[in-house]
């Protein structure tokens, strides 16, 4: 199944559908009644939802042998970036107006939109070096040196939710959240410490 043509075709299309779907919601009133708040938060789930899905590919490509599996880890993490970016774009259209300088102020004014900001820029370093020739400018040691940022990435992205929500006493969303990416992160430091114990 992974070796099929048409598997990366196809993945591209299954994540594609959540933006799809929202901007169709957008178009035909079917968001609630504060359309930019529901594109705003959405767009901010899915960012969440792919980091796990990304995040879960080599644990289960160790888990099950299927090594094909690391032919989509690429789409996936620019998938998570893509997402961070258009919940970017959702908030400073759809809240800010795209005034550069009102974004600025709330962005040093809010701490939840600065770690959120700042998760954003380290996915765009890493989805600017996703490409072959990244690995070779860079050499392979710094360059996963860098891609391990998306720790980071994921720290940030959990304190952002619990910041947003820090006020509406409703953090299971967040714990969840937490969880999962606790559970991957801590599994691939175990599995890092587990191969230079035996080697």
């Amino acid at each position: 199944m992974w070796r099929h043509p048409a598997a990366k075709p196809f993945l591209g299309l299954l994540l594609a559908w959540p933006a799809c779907w929202l901007l169709w919601a957008a178009f035909h009133d079917q968001l609630g009644p504060n359309p930019a708040e529901a594109l705003i938060r959405q767009s901010g789930d899915w960012t969440l939802r792919a980091l796990c899905v990304a995040l879960a590919v080599t644990p289960l490509r160790v888990i099950t042998g299927q090594a094909l599996l690391m032919r989509f880890r690429r789409m996936l993490g620019v998938n998570v970036f893509v997402y961070a970016a258009l919940h970017m774009l959702c908030y400073a259209w759809l809240d800010m107006g795209l005034d550069l300088e009102d974004i600025a102020r709330d962005i040093a004014k809010r701490p939840f939109i600065m770690v959120g900001f700042l998760a954003l820029v380290i996915l765009s370093a890493l989805a600017a070096t996703s490409f072959n020739k990244a690995v070779r400018w860079l050499g392979a040691q710094r360059w996963q040196a860098l891609h391990r940022s998306v720790y980071a990435v994921a720290a940030l992205a959990v304190l952002h939710f619990y910041w947003m929500r820090a006020g509406k006493n409703n953090q299971t969303e967040v714990w969840i959240y937490g969880a999962i990416l606790a559970t991957l992160l801590g599994w691939r430091l175990w599995h890092r410490w587990h191969k230079r114990s035996f080697t």
